[in-house]
């Protein structure tokens, strides 16, 4: 996997390095296809914001959007090979300030977060395709309390699987199809 765009573009991200085992199916990289298209999307937004990456994975998401100037980036990995694999490439890539490593699953994380008051401008969330975490997640976020004003929360997910309209402040915008998979764009408000 490369860094598709920004200040890192042409920078591998070694999946391996980064604790990506594909052990049991669980971990499924975002394609560069996939993650050029959700910077294309986010455009501007990226730059100067305060990106989650949850369900980190091998943290490309979240590497990418250092690499288009996020101020800050929490990578919230649970595991804690892959949360490890992470810290290693954004000290490898100097990428290092500006990055949070969180080791705590994703509900853990939002619920910590919403009691600090902790606030994104965006967060995407990719967890695995074939369990309840997407509809589990997209509850937790749906009082839109996580997000800045005009903040966003993108999702990839399946392609069969249609999310709702709108899931309590979160409202959709757009749902974009790549072959199998699909990134859905909430914002939060009307």
């Amino acid at each position: 996997m490369r860094i598709v765009a920004g200040s890192l573009k042409g920078r591998k991200i070694p999946a391996k390095a980064a604790g990506a085992s594909l052990k049991g199916g669980l971990l499924r990289p975002t394609c560069s296809k996939v993650r050029e298209s959700i910077f294309n999307i986010l455009g501007e937004k990226v730059k100067d914001s305060v990106f989650v990456d949850l369900y980190a994975g091998t943290g490309a998401v979240g590497i990418e959007a250092m690499s288009r100037r996020a101020k800050t980036v929490f990578f919230v990995e649970s595991e804690g090979k892959r949360a490890s694999g992470i810290e290693g490439m954004l000290s490898g890539c100097g990428c290092r300030p500006g990055a949070v490593i969180v080791r705590k699953k994703a509900s853990a994380f939002i619920r910590d977060a919403l009691r600090e008051g902790f606030r994104a401008d965006i967060i995407f969330l990719d967890p695995p395709y074939y369990s309840e975490e997407l509809d589990n997640t997209l509850n937790l976020l749906s009082d839109g309390r996580l997000l800045k004003e005009g903040g966003l929360v993108m999702a990839e997910h399946h392609s069969k699987k249609i999310l709702p309209e709108e899931t309590g402040a979160l409202m959709r915008r757009k749902s974009y199809k790549y072959g199998d998979t699909s990134l859905t764009l909430y914002k939060a408000g009307r």
